[in-house]
């Protein structure tokens, strides 16, 4: 019996769910999915250019397993363009990394979920002096 997956941290949710090639009709296309804890490991990896190490560290999990994300990832996607393949991304067990907010002006902070745009002002002193970071 396979050991049970353990929760990958993801900080970013994409906006666009579905790639396919142009021009094809869905019915006649296969589709491949990637999983959010794959897009997170290339978004990382490809996009920001972290090490494996400091990429592993910020999903929460081991370097060994984020090189096994990321190969399996890039695998899914060089077969997709290759073989003219619609690319779903959905699923995975993931946790998401919550919107952390800190008043300059009086060191308040409070989190709120991941998807808030922007905070206007500080909930304490109304202090439009906000810095936005994320955090767990």
């Amino acid at each position: 019996m396979p050991r049970p997956v353990k929760c990958r941290w993801v900080s970013y949710q994409p906006e666009v769910n579905f790639f396919k090639p142009a021009g094809i009709p869905m019915r006649e296309l296969e589709t491949t999915t990637l999983s959010l804890d794959e897009v997170e490991a290339i978004r990382l990896a490809d996009y920001e250019g972290l090490y494996q190490e400091e990429a592993a560290e910020r999903m929460k999990i081991s370097r060994q397993t984020f090189g096994n994300i990321v190969s399996s990832a890039r695998r899914k996607i060089a077969d997709a363009v290759i073989n003219g393949k619609a690319i779903r991304i959905e699923g995975g067990v993931v946790n998401f990394f919550k919107k952390g907010f800190i008043c300059k002006r009086c060191g308040h902070k409070w989190y709120l979920s991941k998807e808030t745009e922007k905070i206007e002002r500080c909930p304490d002193c109304h202090s439009e002096e906000v810095n936005s970071c994320t955090e767990r």
